[in-house]
C-alpha cells in the first residue's frame, strides 16, 4: 500500500490532508470527528482579534468603522460571544490531549498590536504550529501597496521574534508581484533592508534586526464572500464554499514557487477529492487544505480521498509522496515558460 506519510514545517504527519481553520474545527467533538476520519493535521478555527477585543472590553472601537449599519457591528460582536481567547485556549489544550495528530492553533488579526502577544499563549498552550491567516483589505485610496506587504512582514516578525514552534502564513493571491512578496516572506536574513525602517516604528537600530522568514505559505485565504440581493436592496453572504475550479489559480504559484522558496507550501482552496490533492503534490505542496468539500460531503470524504489517492500512487508506480512532489513544478521542467505567458498563448491558438 502507498505510504502517505509527509511532514509540514518540520512536523511529521500520517498523510497530507489538513484539515482548515473553519466551523468544522472549533469545539473539541468536531476535531476529534476530523482527526477519526483520518486528518494528517487539524486547523482549529481561528481565533479573531475582534473576539479578542470583545473579551477585553475593547470592543467599541470597531463601532466607528460601521456606521449606520447595526447589523454589521452585531456581527461583530458575536464573535466574542462564539468562542473567546480563553475557550480557544482551553479548547487548544483539550485537543491536544484528545487526538493523536498535530494541532495548528490560527489567528487571524487586522492589527498589529495583539498578534505577537496571543502566538506566546497558543505556544504555551500546546499548538504544534501557528497559522497567521492574515486578512488585510486595502479598501482606501491612501493605502499604497508597499505599505501592505510591509505590514504583512511586521506582523510575521513579530511573532517569530516571541515563539520557536513553526509559523505559517495563510495569505491571499492579490499582490502586485506575488514571487517578490513570498520570497521576502520566507527569506532569513542577517539584517532588515534598511527600505524597511517602516516595519518597526521608530526602532533606530532597524539595520540590526534578525530577520527569521515564515515556516510554510498556504496558497491561498479565500476571503468572504458577499452578494446583493436586488428585491431587498441590502448586502447578503455570498456562496461560502469553493468550487473544484478554484484550484487552479493556487496550483500556478505553488508550481512557480516550489524548489524556489526556503519553507514549505501548502495548497488552499478548490481541493475537493484526491486527485485534487494529488494536482497539488504535483505541484509541490507538502499538504492539501481541505474544507469546502468536508461540509459538502461529510467528513467521511477525508477518507474517500486518502483512498483515491493511494490507488493513483498505485497505478503509477509511485510508493511514497516524496516520488513525486513538486514533479509539475517549473523548477523541474524543461520548458519552464510553459508555467507563464507561453500556456495563454498556447490557449488562443487553440482557440483559433
Amino acid at each position: 500500500m502507498a505510504d502517505l506519510s509527509t511532514s509540514f514545517m518540520g512536523i511529521p504527519l500520517r498523510n497530507p490532508l489538513v484539515i482548515a481553520s473553519s466551523s468544522l474545527t472549533k469545539s473539541l467533538a468536531g476535531v476529534r470527528s476530523c482527526a477519526a476520519a483520518g486528518a494528517g493535521a487539524i486547523v482549529l478555527k481561528s481565533l479573531f482579534e475582534e473576539q479578542i477585543a470583545a473579551e477585553t472590553s475593547a470592543l467599541n472601537q470597531y463601532a466607528d468603522d460601521y456606521p449606520g449599519h447595526g447589523e454589521a457591528y452585531d456581527y461583530i460582536q458575536g464573535y466574542g460571544m462564539e468562542l473567546g481567547p480563553k475557550d480557544y485556549l482551553a479548547l487548544l489544550s483539550a485537543a491536544k490531549e484528545a487526538v493523536d495528530v498535530p494541532i495548528f492553533a490560527s489567528l487571524n488579526c487586522i492589527s498589529t498590536e495583539r498578534w505577537a502577544d496571543y502566538a506566546c499563549q497558543l505556544e504555551n498552550s500546546g499548538a504544534d504550529a501557528i497559522e497567521l491567516n492574515i486578512g488585510l483589505m486595502p479598501t482606501l485610496a491612501e493605502q499604497e501597496g508597499p505599505t501592505i506587504v510591509d505590514q504583512h512582514l511586521r506582523i510575521l516578525h513579530e511573532v517569530k521574534t516571541r515563539v520557536k514552534i513553526p509559523i505559517a502564513i495563510k495569505v491571499g493571491p492579490y499582490f502586485t508581484s506575488f514571487a517578490n512578496f513570498a520570497d521576502r516572506l520566507t527569506r532569513d536574513r542577517a539584517e532588515a533592508p534598511a527600505y524597511s525602517v517602516g516595519w518597526f516604528g521608530k526602532n533606530k537600530e532597524i539595520g540590526k534586526t534578525t530577520w527569521h522568514g515564515a515556516d510554510g505559505l498556504v496558497l491561498f485565504n479565500r476571503f468572504y464572500k458577499f452578494d446583493i440581493d436586488v428585491d431587498k436592496l441590502e448586502l447578503v453572504p455570498g456562496n461560502p464554499f469553493s468550487t473544484r475550479q478554484e484550484i487552479h489559480y493556487g496550483l500556478r504559484w505553488l508550481s512557480l514557487l516550489a524548489g524556489k522558496v526556503p519553507c514549505d507550501l501548502a495548497g488552499s482552496t478548490g481541493i475537493h477529492n484526491g486527485r485534487d490533492a494529488i494536482k497539488t503534490i504535483l505541484a509541490g505542496a507538502k499538504v492539501a487544505q481541505v474544507c469546502s468539500t468536508l461540509y459538502l460531503n461529510g467528513v467521511e470524504q477525508i477518507g474517500a480521498m486518502l483512498e483515491e489517492m493511494q490507488g493513483w500512487m498505485a497505478e503509477h508506480n509511485y510508493t511514497k509522496l516524496r516520488d513525486f512532489r513538486g514533479l509539475l513544478s517549473q523548477a523541474r521542467s524543461e520548458n519552464p515558460s510553459d508555467y507563464e505567458r507561453l500556456q495563454y498563448i498556447k490557449l488562443l491558438i487553440r482557440g483559433g
